[in-house]
């Protein structure tokens, strides 16, 4: 009995505060939400609204919403940026907040980006709104409003055609000690895990028009098994894109992107997890509002690839 308490409040608290980044769908749409050095390297300014229910009917199931506005400055040798992110799973809402910064290098038809993010997570838990707890139990004797600071670092080389990025958007472990007023024991557990992330993408031009681009997105937590996600999209003119892809073969869905006046894009995924997750009558949706513009004399009109 001396342990017990202290035992089902570090497994309790772990599975909930050891979390996961906020799964996206169109990260190449966006990439600086897992990976700072992609700041300002369209040569663009940038706005991007995003929001994604995951597993939706699913009572307490993943809701995520984030901001990001960046652009290219110092005649497109440098980015800068804002990214905040809100995600909340259950009685769990995590809010982050960064600034990011990214300096770029010439390689001949390449160029390579190195960039930074610092900034901060709030984590916090309102039990309140759980149905029915035991309030004496030590588990749940507290809501928790935690603020940790947050660094991130990645690096990609690109071209025209290709793209290849490296990252680990948040370096630092958050901990937490937890105690139990029973015995007067505490023990530290994690708030959080580095997560790693690879991405790779090529585009082939079928014609003047047409364009495919298959991608592939790597997550490593240490701990835990190895997440990849494959799409495989078809561009038309730059405007309009629709594709399919799959996460672990446990789940499947399609995006299609739309870019109107020049300047916005909307885009859209819908993805269906099969029984090995959750079971498919839980569909997840997502949804981003994007801005391209060129602002300063020495940003391009061009449309980026990527």
């Amino acid at each position: 009995m001396k342990y017990l308490y202290l035992t089902l409040l570090l497994g309790i608290y772990h599975k909930t505060f050891s979390q996961g980044d906020p799964l996206y769908a169109q990260y190449l749409n966006n990439p600086l939400v897992i990976n700072p050095a992609y700041t300002g390297l369209n040569n663009n300014f940038n706005a991007s609204v995003s929001y994604r229910k995951q597993w939706s009917n699913f009572d307490g199931s993943p809701t995520t919403f984030n901001v990001s506005m960046h652009s290219s400055v110092s005649r497109n040798k440098m980015g800068l940026g804002i990214l905040l992110v809100q995600d909340k799973t259950g009685v769990n809402k995590n809010t982050e907040a960064y600034t990011t910064y990214a300096y770029r290098l010439k390689l001949n038809t390449m160029q390579l980006s190195f960039g930074i993010q610092a900034g901060f997570i709030n984590f916090r838990t309102n039990n309140d709104a759980l149905n029915a707890y035991d309030p004496s139990d030590p588990a749940f004797s507290n809501n928790l409003n935690i603020t940790k600071l947050s660094f991130g670092a990645g690096i990609i080389l690109s071209s025209e055609q290709f793209f290849a990025g490296l990252s680990v958007p948040r370096m630092l472990r958050s901990t937490i000690v937890l105690s139990d007023d029973n015995t007067n024991e505490s023990v530290k557990a994690e708030l959080y895990d580095q997560h790693y992330y690879g991405t790779l993408s090529y585009m082939f031009y079928l014609s003047p028009r047409v364009r495919f681009k298959p991608s592939c997105l790597v997550k490593y937590i240490p701990g835990a098994p190895v997440s990849v996600d494959y799409t495989a999209a078809i561009n038309l003119d730059q405007k309009y894109s629709a594709g399919l892809f799959t996460r672990n073969a446990n789940t499947f869905g399609f995006l299609v992107q739309l870019r109107f006046a020049s300047a916005y894009r909307f885009g859209y995924v819908f993805e269906v997890p099969t029984g090995n997750s959750v079971g498919t009558r839980f569909n997840t949706h997502e949804v981003t509002l994007g801005l391209n513009l060129a602002v300063f004399g020495f940003q391009t009109t061009t449309l980026s690839n990527f």
